[in-house]
């Protein structure tokens, strides 16, 4: 079976509605993993994504923060979720495909201002999350298993407009990249994006505050799409649909793609 999966944090996906359809129309990815969905599950507008044909759904919501969701062409049954650091966030959840590969769709907390959890809280629980998305996946060994999301971590330097500047920015800092690294080591989790394209500078957000975003350019690569050792050869076709950055009331993020063969 082969599939496309896409992710794409959309910062409200009631507020987004017209673009996730429009994605879905466009592009047409089997799987859209939604992060910040910002809805309770029950306000998520479903029946305009069953009547586009995505007529299954997993997802965990709250009201007016976070938010996880799975919509999808094919079968899915819902694998649970795990509330990391226990903040009580709609943060995590899996659902398993027909053919037995498990999809984990995460938002990672983006972490405050600050790279330092003596001042700011919400570092600190950054940090905590990762340590715990690394001690369940070192238990859990995952096999045959795509991860995707969110994750507020550019960790390469050529993730981000500019290494040195962003060394004390946090989502780059080398505390946030070394936990990020333990947690992808603990899972043996391959970036299928990077193992596509090996090279260059490729981001998936883009900041709001910049007044011309595409021009500037300053970029950082924050989604991600990982896979299992075990199927990370059967994942190609990566690729960030840069321009949907651009459409109208967007998302600061941008959907990451890939093709899996399984």
């Amino acid at each position: 079976m082969s599939f496309s999966l896409a992710t794409w944090n959309i910062n409200s996906v009631r507020l987004r509605e017209p673009l996730v359809l429009r994605l879905l129309k466009e592009h047409g990815p089997d799987v859209l993993c939604l992060q910040e969905c910002k809805s309770p599950v029950d306000k998520i507008p479903t029946e305009a994504f069953h009547a586009a044909g995505y007529t299954h759904m997993v997802a965990r919501g709250q009201k007016g923060y976070n938010g996880v969701a799975i919509l999808s062409r094919l079968p899915l049954e819902d694998a649970g979720d795990r509330d990391f650091a226990a903040l009580g966030h709609a943060r995590h959840v899996a659902a398993k495909l027909e053919n037995g590969t498990t999809i984990h769709n995460f938002y990672v907390p983006a972490g405050g201002d600050k790279p330092n959890r003596e001042i700011n809280e919400k570092f600190g629980q950054k940090l905590d999350y990762l340590s715990e998305m690394r001690d369940w996946f070192h238990a859990q060994n995952p096999e045959k298993s795509i991860m995707v999301g969110d994750l507020n971590i550019a960790p390469r330097e050529d993730d981000v407009w500019d290494h040195k500047k962003l060394l004390k920015v946090v989502s780059h800092t080398p505390v946030e990249v070394e936990a990020l690294a333990q947690t992808q080591d603990a899972g043996k989790w391959v970036d299928i994006t990077r193992q596509d394209i090996p090279q260059g500078n490729l981001y998936s957000w883009w900041s709001y505050r910049s007044p011309d975003w595409d021009a500037a350019d300053k970029g950082r690569r924050l989604d991600h799409i990982w896979a299992t050792q075990d199927i990370s050869n059967a994942g190609h076709s990566s690729h960030v649909v840069r321009d949907v950055r651009g459409w109208e009331q967007p998302s600061d993020h941008a959907p990451v793609f890939a093709t899996f063969d399984l």
